[in-house]
């Protein structure tokens, strides 16, 4: 992928490992504040950049869930935007996106990694991560195309501290999922 228009983004190296050489690639670190301060950097830097796909892993919400994802729509589950509303402080907390395949991506700067939190979030959304809603509001906010390539390396309970040992397989699937592309 040689497309100059078009960013790849990653929290974390291991999870960007495999992408194709060539390729234009921003790291972030975890989290929402790192992502967002790291990708608004770098798309007021470079107003060329018309596609954003943020790449990385999630956790399943949902024990059929495995694999990888293109979510329709990304949530942030750790904002209260119900009470702020009420108050008057209109939030956006959710962003659709662009030739998804019908999955909820909730964000938030909570690992999860306990089955109550996961059944709670399971309500909402299919897949949790830290990063991928703060990468759709950026995008947003600077009128570029975003997708989220998600690829699920955990299931969001008390065995994702195992991500570490998980990450690698991961980072191969999406390098693959990027060439193909």
């Amino acid at each position: 992928m040689l497309d100059p228009s078009v960013l790849v983004v990653s929290a974390t190296r291991s999870e960007a490992r495999y992408i194709p050489k060539g390729t234009r690639l921003l790291i972030t670190g975890i989290g929402k504040v790192a992502a967002s301060m790291a990708l608004t950097r770098e798309l007021s830097a470079c107003p060329q950049t018309r596609q954003v796909i943020n790449i990385g892993t999630a956790g399943a919400l949902h024990d059929h869930h495995s694999g990888l994802f293109v979510p329709s729509q990304v949530i942030e589950h750790d904002i209260s935007s119900a009470e702020l509303v009420a108050m008057g402080y209109p939030v956006v907390d959710r962003w659709n996106l662009p030739d998804g395949d019908g999955t909820v991506l909730a964000t938030g700067d909570t690992f999860v990694a306990d089955s109550l939190r996961r059944a709670e979030l399971a309500e909402r959304a299919d897949l949790v991560d830290m990063e991928g809603g703060a990468i759709a509001h950026v995008c947003a906010a600077f009128e570029v195309e975003c997708r989220l390539i998600k690829i699920v390396s955990d299931p969001a309970d008390e065995t994702a501290m195992d991500w570490p040992a998980l990450v690698d397989d991961a980072a191969r699937r999406l390098g693959d999922w990027l060439t193909g592309r």
